[in-house]
């Protein structure tokens, strides 16, 4: 399995979401919670895609969010997304976690012509591969080599992809 790569800043009294203030400028979360929020239901893909630039996102040619997709809030500008990718309806790309007592931020690179479907969640610090395809409903919380089905709760690589064929002939 490969580790996430994550940044991690530990705090004492209380548990880390009370902290959050401290994490990230509130103005700035409202900000984008605000854009975020108008992404996940306007059926414009290249309004989105400006909006989500924006607020620095990391964005190649022809990316397209589905309806209810979510980008992380506190730190958007650590997700890059190459050319041609699709991400499905109520998929969430997550670049901060709060666990305990703890913090964690990892950027999250998601590959060209990679296919994310429906509900799909991704965990900071991780990688997706060029070509690949995460199943509906899985949680990705490792990275992803080029040209694989992947997909479960956590998700397994199931198959490589030899063509364009190949998926759907299976």
């Amino acid at each position: 399995m490969n580790a996430r790569r994550l940044d991690t800043k530990k705090f004492e009294a209380r548990n880390s979401m009370w902290y959050w203030t401290e994490i990230k400028n509130p103005l700035i979360v409202a900000r984008n919670y605000v854009v975020v929020s108008l992404c996940r239901i306007l059926p414009s893909l290249k309004l989105k895609n400006y909006l989500l630039k924006g607020l620095g996102v990391k964005l190649g040619k022809n990316v397209a969010f589905g309806l209810e997709s979510t980008v992380d809030i506190f730190f958007p500008e650590l997700i890059e997304i190459g050319d041609n990718t699709m991400l499905g309806y109520r998929s969430v790309i997550l670049t901060h976690e709060f666990v305990g007592n703890e913090i964690r931020t990892g950027r999250v690179m998601i590959g060209k012509n990679v296919t994310i479907g429906a509900n799909v969640t991704v965990l900071p610090g991780v990688s997706i591969g060029d070509g690949s395809i995460i199943s509906a409903h899985s949680l990705v919380n490792r990275d992803i080599p080029d040209g694989v089905l992947a997909g479960g709760v956590p998700v397994k690589i199931i198959r490589s992809i030899e063509s364009e064929n190949d998926v759907e002939e299976n």
